[in-house]
C-alpha cells in the first residue's frame, strides 16, 4: 500500500508538472502535455480508488523540474521524466496480478513516452553538434594549453592571461569556422548557420572562462592547475550528461571518451611544457 501511495504521489505531481511545462512550449506541445496532464489525474483517481486517500504533490519535484526547464530546456527535463516513468511502468508490473486497475495506467504509460518522442522539437537540439564542437574544442586545446604554461612559466597572471587570450581568440576562430562550414551545407539539416556559430562560440567563451578562472584568482599556479582540471572534469560531467539524456546515449562511454580525449591532450602538454623549461631555460 506504501508503493502505491507513493505511485499516486507521483502522479498527481506529474498532473501539475506537466501543465506547468505546456505554457513554455509551442501549441503543439502544449496541446500533448496538457493531453497526458489529464491523463495523469486520471491514474491519480484510479490509484486514490485503491489507497481511499487524497495525497498531495511533491512541490520540490514540481520546483526542480520547473527549475531544469529554465536551465537545460523542456526537452531534458522531459526526458528524465520519462525515465521515471519507465521505472513506474515495471513497479506497475509488480503489483499487476493483485491489482488489475494498473493495467491500464500501464497502456497510458507506455503511449506517453511515445507521444514525448514525436513532440520533442525543441530548437537548441538542432545545435548540439554546435555545442559539442566549442565545447569539446576549448576543453582539448586550453586544458593542453594551461597545462603546459603552468609548467613552461609557473606564474599565474601570465598563464591565466595566456590562456585567456587564447581562449578569446579561439572562440571567435572556431564560431567563423562553425559558420562557413554551416553554409557550405546550409539546406541539408535544420539548423542555421549564424546560431551555430554562436553556439559554438558561447560554449566555447564559457569553458574558456571556467578553466582561466583559478590563474586569475589564485597565486599558485599548480594549485590553479588541479582547479583547472577540476572545472574540467564537471563540464564534461555535466554535458554528458545532458547530451546522454537528450540523445538518449550511453553516459558511461561517453563520458569516458570526452575525458580521455582532453585529458589526454593535457598530459602530453604537460610533458611538452617540462621539456621546454629545461630545454629553453625558461624562468619567470
Amino acid at each position: 500500500m506504501k508503493e502505491i501511495l507513493d505511485f499516486q504521489k507521483n502522479e498527481i505531481t506529474e498532473y501539475h508538472v506537466y501543465r506547468k511545462l505546456s505554457k513554455r512550449t509551442n501549441k503543439k506541445n502544449a496541446e500533448i502535455l496538457l493531453a497526458i496532464a489529464e491523463d495523469e489525474k486520471s491514474h491519480y483517481e484510479k490509484l486514490k480508488n485503491i489507497t481511499g486517500k487524497d495525497v498531495k504533490p511533491s512541490y520540490i519535484r514540481m520546483f526542480w523540474y520547473s527549475l531544469l526547464s529554465v536551465l537545460f530546456g523542456l526537452t531534458f527535463t522531459l526526458k528524465l521524466m520519462e525515465n521515471n516513468e519507465k521505472k513506474a511502468e515495471r513497479a506497475y508490473e509488480r503489483l499487476e496480478k493483485e491489482y488489475p486497475e494498473v493495467v491500464h495506467i500501464l497502456k497510458d504509460e507506455e503511449k506517453h513516452e511515445e507521444e514525448l518522442l514525436n513532440m520533442l522539437d525543441e530548437e537548441r537540439l538542432n545545435y548540439v553538434s554546435s555545442m559539442v564542437l566549442g565545447l569539446n574544442d576549448a576543453l582539448v586545446e586550453l586544458t593542453g594549453a594551461l597545462a603546459g604554461l603552468t609548467f613552461a612559466f609557473q606564474n599565474t597572471k601570465i598563464v591565466g592571461l595566456s590562456g585567456l587570450i587564447t581562449g578569446i581568440a579561439a572562440a571567435f576562430s572556431m564560431a567563423a569556422s562553425e559558420y562557413l562550414s554551416q553554409r557550405s551545407e546550409e539546406g541539408s539539416g535544420e539548423s542555421k548557420p549564424l546560431k551555430a556559430a554562436i553556439y559554438t562560440g558561447i560554449a566555447y567563451i564559457v569553458t574558456v572562462a571556467v578553466l582561466v578562472a583559478p590563474y586569475l584568482i589564485l597565486k599558485n599556479p599548480f594549485l590553479s592547475l588541479v582547479l583547472t582540471l577540476t572545472g574540467a572534469v564537471l563540464i564534461v560531467l555535466l554535458f554528458t550528461f545532458f547530451v546522454s539524456v537528450v540523445k538518449e546515449k550511453d553516459f558511461a562511454k561517453y563520458f569516458l571518451e570526452m575525458f580521455l580525449l582532453s585529458f589526454g591532450v593535457a598530459g602530453f602538454s604537460f610533458l611538452v611544457g617540462i621539456l621546454a623549461r629545461k630545454i629553453f631555460g625558461i624562468e619567470i
